[in-house]
């Protein structure tokens, strides 16, 4: 390639990376990322979107299965598994392109191959677009990859990541899936609405660990409604395999054991940084727990380099790796207001069935902060527009500071709550206080309204409950 030189180079080019290279050359900043598979990553390719289309999918499936209900008649209601899997892939497809687009659009020079940090501010590229290249700033956005438990290696055949998860090429009639965070909950959710046998395994005493307790139990009992068989406080201790068949043994927190068969296993059981053959050790990054430690603005041990997304840390979410994306270049623009990412401030959201997002602090965890709390409620049950549309069963949940009113959680489960959450997180990043929120008009008939409503119950003047 004609340019070897740069302001910021960064190495990956998933949501943190090609934010990160936009902005920065937004700023004016000769830019380059580097990137050895697809532009948009893990999330655009494999993760984030495409899984959305899938669960549109089963979505739609699960609704016309239940059209009698709407006063509807929809007979022979089917699917094809290779259209499904089709139509995901052709999501992810454009915008790949479109991110192409942008990084042209933005005058960023994309390398393609792979990187490693070869002396200060050098980075050696073996690919495509082989050869040496500088750079004052070296970003690194590499991601993350599917953490492997010994005895339970993917073997793309009968043990998947969500890599095969997303591209069957048949359908299994039943699934074991290991870990109930947002991943295996979002696969167990997709699957078992287009008609598998799902079971689910969690080593913790909740799905969903992250989230507020409330809102976990209440998406357990639907999910176990549908049909979703779930064994928490459990671990798998052994897997056997057969020709198109899998068996785990799976002990439970009491010692009791029990076998479960199933025609395939998701293992879910989170990621790990990608670290590796980036020659960090050598310029001496600091890396604990198989992550890059960086501070708010994404600043390493060493001058110079700097770590961003999921390389960096937890939350593991493609919006955090995007605004940590901007917060870094920002800062090594020079830019005067930049402030430190603040991941109290993070929404989390699940796209199953039904939905969930959160924004903030759990009640269990505010009160572990010592802090005297005021809760509100308010059950989709008693919300006009949620029973209009056949989707009365959810919960808001509100939690304030009782001294000074700050909204410290809002967290939510139910339909469309992952459009609605923002509303709390624009609300905490304002500093609102439940006086203010109380003020607000919420237009009726919505699903919001009950954002207001259990603002309300929080102080005790909740009107429809």
């Amino acid at each position: 390639m004609a340019e070897t030189s740069f302001d910021v180079l960064i190495i990956g080019g998933g949501p943190g990376g090609y934010v990160a290279a936009i902005r920065s050359a937004q700023l004016g900043l000769k830019t380059a990322v580097v990137e050895k598979a697809e532009l948009g990553g893990i999330c655009l390719n494999w993760g984030c979107i495409p899984t959305k289309a899938l669960l549109r999918t089963s979505e739609l499936y699960h609704q016309m299965q239940n059209a009698k209900s709407f006063g509807l008649s929809a007979k022979e209601v089917g699917f094809d598994l290779k259209a499904v899997v089709a139509r995901s892939r052709a999501v992810s497809k454009r915008l790949n392109q479109g991110v192409g687009h942008l990084m042209k659009k933005n005058k960023v020079t994309v390398i393609e191959g792979e990187a490693k940090l070869t002396a200060p501010g050098k980075v050696a590229v073996t690919g495509k677009n082989n050869g040496d290249y500088s750079a004052k700033h070296i970003v690194l956005a590499t991601g993350a990859r599917p953490r492997v438990l010994p005895g339970m290696e993917p073997d793309k055949k009968l043990i998947w990541t969500y890599f095969e998860a997303m591209v069957p090429e048949a359908m299994p009639k039943s699934l074991i899936i290991v870990g109930s965070g947002a991943i295996g909950i979002e696969f167990a959710s997709f699957y078992r609405s287009l008609g598998a046998e799902v079971t689910v395994v969690e080593m913790l005493p909740q799905i969903l660990p992250a989230e507020d307790e409330e809102i976990a139990a209440i998406a357990r009992k639907q999910f176990e409604k549908q049909g979703m068989k779930i064994i928490t406080s459990a671990t798998v201790k052994a897997v056997k395999k057969a020709k198109d068949g899998i068996t785990a043994t799976v002990e439970e927190g009491s010692g009791k054991t029990r076998e479960v068969t199933a025609e395939r296993m998701i293992s879910a059981v989170g990621v790990v940084g990608n670290v590796e053959n980036l020659g960090l050790g050598a310029l001496g990054v600091k890396i604990e727990k198989g992550l890059v430690v960086a501070d708010g603005y994404g600043r390493t041990n060493v001058p110079g380099v700097y770590a961003i997304g999921d390389v960096a840390g937890p939350p593991l979410l493609a919006h955090k790796a995007e605004h940590e994306g901007v917060v870094c270049v920002e800062k090594i623009a020079g830019l005067a207001d930049v402030h430190p990412i603040d991941k109290q401030k993070i929404p989390g959201c699940t796209y199953c069935q039904p939905q969930i997002a959160s924004v903030g602090l759990t009640e269990k965890r505010a009160k572990e902060a010592g802090l005297k709390v005021k809760v509100g409620r308010f059950p989709f049950l008693a919300n006009g527009k949620a029973i209009a549309l056949g989707e009365d069963q959810g919960l808001v949940k509100t939690i304030f500071d009782a001294g000074t009113g700050q909204l410290l959680g809002a967290h939510m489960v139910g339909a469309e709550v992952t459009e609605l959450v923002q509303g709390f997180v624009v609300a905490m990043n304002l500093e609102t206080t439940e006086a203010e929120l109380m003020h607000a008009i919420f237009p009726h008939p919505t699903l919001s309204e009950m954002m207001h409503e259990s603002v309300l119950d929080a102080y005790g003047r909740a009107i429809h409950i």
